[in-house]
């Protein structure tokens, strides 16, 4: 009889255990998102927002408490046409070329005599940079004392040495240079540092090889240090330009008892009045709060605009 071949065992059904799908993004990494959202829940608030809304406010009359009334471009047209916005804008390149220029020539040779020195460096970088973080209303009002007419220190210096008085915060010269002073006082020490960073990252063979063909000091700085220092240099002046072209609380503190008009004059001929004070006098003084909205737009354009011809100018001496 013949035997049946044996049946083979089914084989085992193999169970595999799902493989887990990686979470998306947003979902694996949301605590992170958490921890930074309060930063940009401020941004949007005070930052974004105001923003758009100025914008949206320039294409508008309104005096900040009735209706707005939709002006279209008529705000922008009468800004072009504006004397007293172009004067506004001639003042403030003036007072930020008699500040920058002196400041950013101070700052480097700080900085490099900073470089040099051995003993006590952490003292002397706190002494030049406390300027910066003193509070500029209380530096203005030092510095209205300072070249105040009678009792100045200025006068009192020029009285010394043979010359007469000089009414500096009356004449608009005078308040062009005060204020250039002031600001260049301030942001010496700040810009000082930030060059002295940047020396520190020239490399000290360099100085070593021009010592050894012959270079003087005035050779290996021009020759060296200034080409090292391009990109330093670029954002010194970049920034020197923002901050210079916004000046606000300088004139306006230092000017306030000059004149018998707002505290946002300028002081008397309005020879001080820069772009952020003709905008807060538009705006606060008149009620315009549309027609101060362009003319931030208009002050935004104008440093953004000066910003990039800086940029352009560093950039192309730097190639050449």
């Amino acid at each position: 009889m013949a035997t049946l071949p044996a049946l083979e065992k089914p084989p085992a059904v193999r169970t595999e255990t799902p493989v887990a799908r990686p979470r998306k993004g947003f979902r694996k990494h949301w605590h992170l998102y958490a921890a930074i959202s309060p930063f940009y829940l401020l941004f949007l608030c005070f930052g974004l927002i105001p923003v758009g809304f100025s914008l949206y406010l320039s294409f508008h009359r309104w005096d900040g408490l009735g209706s707005m009334e939709w002006a279209g471009l008529s705000q922008y047209r009468y800004l072009l046409g504006d004397a007293d916005f172009w004067t506004s804008i001639g003042t403030t390149l003036v007072i930020w070329a008699l500040a920058t220029f002196p400041m950013i020539f101070l700052a480097m040779v700080t900085a490099v005599m900073l470089n040099s020195a051995v003993r006590f460096k952490n003292v002397y970088r706190f002494a030049y940079f406390l300027p910066n973080v003193t509070s500029v209303v209380a530096v203005a009002i030092v510095f209205g004392s300072v070249f105040s007419t009678n009792f100045g220190l200025v006068n009192a210096f020029l009285q010394a040495i043979g010359f007469d008085q000089i009414a500096w915060l009356n004449t608009p010269w005078g308040i062009k240079i005060a204020i250039a002073a002031l600001m260049t006082w301030q942001w010496t020490g700040y810009n000082a540092i930030i060059f002295l960073a940047g020396l520190q990252t020239v490399p000290g063979e360099l100085y070593e090889a021009a010592r050894m063909d012959g270079a003087g000091p005035v050779q290996t700085f021009f020759r060296i240090t200034l080409p090292m220092m391009r990109p330093v240099l670029l954002f010194v002046l970049v920034v020197s330009t923002i901050t210079g072209l916004q000046s606000f609380s300088e004139p306006q503190v230092l000017l306030q008892n000059t004149s018998n008009e707002s505290t946002f004059s300028g002081g008397p001929g309005h020879a001080g009045r820069t772009m952020v004070l003709y905008f807060f006098q538009q705006t606060f003084d008149n009620n315009d709060f549309g027609y101060g909205a362009a003319v931030a737009w208009g002050i935004f354009l104008v440093v953004v605009l000066f910003s990039i011809i800086n940029w352009r100018l560093v950039q192309r001496r730097g190639e050449d």
